[in-house]
């Protein structure tokens, strides 16, 4: 079994200049539930030199395929998906009331600049918030933030200015803040969850290519949308390809971050590796067989348990058609579902590495039985 304690040596970085700016751009391209088209462009357009072809589903998942009359056919997938808000009712002041799409946290909302996809394009706005020695209320109390009053400001002072904008009732809201570096390699961004996910079966395809490395098998790489209300398009695209093994990578917290129970939520950190877990949607076998990978190539593995569900893409793949044999590979995170979502660097191109080196152990006569 892998341990978690081993520093994973100190290998040359596998992210190239490309990679890195192509991460930036896709972090910093909005791709909201349900509207995801703009960011699965992006992500396609990286992703086709290092496969032989590739295709969309009707909502919008996007699949880059290897070897694709092979009849075993193993996955790697992430989801594109990231949180936002919808517009729900106008006022005939011109501001705004929202709805959420997906889980997206209103605690965090005021003050916060945002961009409207209205009918015209982007428009910028802000969450309004009163002035903290003005917002006592009616129970001389301080009114805290909740999805019933948080308002959007555009500067329109009327419906019709709104309108002239190109807002209008069901625009999706999206957060402006991006892509941003800080010290000792970490990394910062709206929707790391789980577009870093995205980024990395990328690189997966790119170094299988360059390494012109040959599978004995067709290899997916899945980008699917709307996780975050549902495993949504997983669900879809799992009874579509019909997959014989899934290998899906996810965010999961890291439990250092004030606030969060370590009795609860397990001991996970950032800078320590990806993290693996056991459940009854993680098939045991194929959980060894990356465990015996990690160790094998030296790679710091984190261990932690889920109860009922995984809570990501794994549950839809795991359940789907006949049963598809599947394992969760996650990268902590600091801070989820916030604009300010931290990870390391390092984790990155380790998590890379472990999902490139397990599929190259994978073969059409890989023993999963459990019997």
């Amino acid at each position: 079994m892998a341990k978690s304690a081993k520093s994973g040596g100190t290998a040359p970085s596998i992210l190239t200049t490309r990679s890195l700016e192509f991460f930036k751009n896709y972090i910093n391209n909005p791709s909201p539930v349900g509207f995801e088209s703009s960011g699965q462009r992006l992500w396609l357009d990286y992703l086709k030199p290092y496969v032989d072809t590739y295709f969309t589903d009707p909502y919008g998942t996007a699949v880059g395929v290897v070897n694709p009359d092979a009849p075993f056919k193993v996955v790697i997938e992430a989801h594109a998906d990231e949180i936002s808000w919808f517009v729900n009712y106008i006022t005939p002041e011109g501001l705004l009331y929202l709805k959420r799409n997906g889980g997206v946290d209103h605690q965090i909302a005021p003050g916060m600049r945002v961009f409207i996809h209205g009918k015209k394009g982007k428009v910028p706005a802000v969450f309004g918030w009163p002035a903290i020695h003005t917002r006592l209320g009616a129970d001389s109390k301080e009114n805290q933030p909740k999805v019933d009053n948080l308002f959007l400001d555009t500067g329109a002072r009327s419906k019709k200015e709104l309108e002239d904008l190109g807002v209008h009732i069901g625009a999706v809201v999206t957060y402006q803040d991006g892509y941003a570096e800080l010290a000792y390699d970490y990394l910062i961004g709206r929707a790391f969850d789980n577009r870093v996910g995205g980024f990395m079966i990328a690189e997966v395809a790119r170094l299988l290519k360059e390494n012109k490395k040959k599978l004995p098998f067709g290899l997916y790489f899945v980008n699917a949308v709307q996780e975050e209300v549902g495993l949504r398009g997983a669900e879809m695209i799992a009874r579509r390809i019909k997959p014989n093994i899934a290998i899906i990578t996810d965010v999961t917290h890291d439990t250092t971050t004030p606030m969060i129970n370590k009795t609860i939520e397990g001991d996970v950190a950032c800078g320590r590796g990806p993290s693996l877990a056991f459940g009854p949607a993680v098939h045991n076998k194929l959980l060894a067989i990356v465990q015996e990978t990690a160790e094998k190539h030296e790679l710091p593995v984190q261990m932690r348990a889920v109860s009922r569900s995984t809570g990501t893409d794994t549950d839809s793949f795991a359940y789907a058609n006949d049963g598809c044999p599947s394992v969760l590979i996650s990268i902590p995170l600091r801070y989820m579902h916030t604009t300010v979502e931290m990870l390391h660097k390092k984790d990155i191109e380790q998590t890379i590495r472990l999902m490139y080196e397990t599929l190259l152990t994978l073969t059409p006569k890989t023993n999963l039985s459990y019997l």
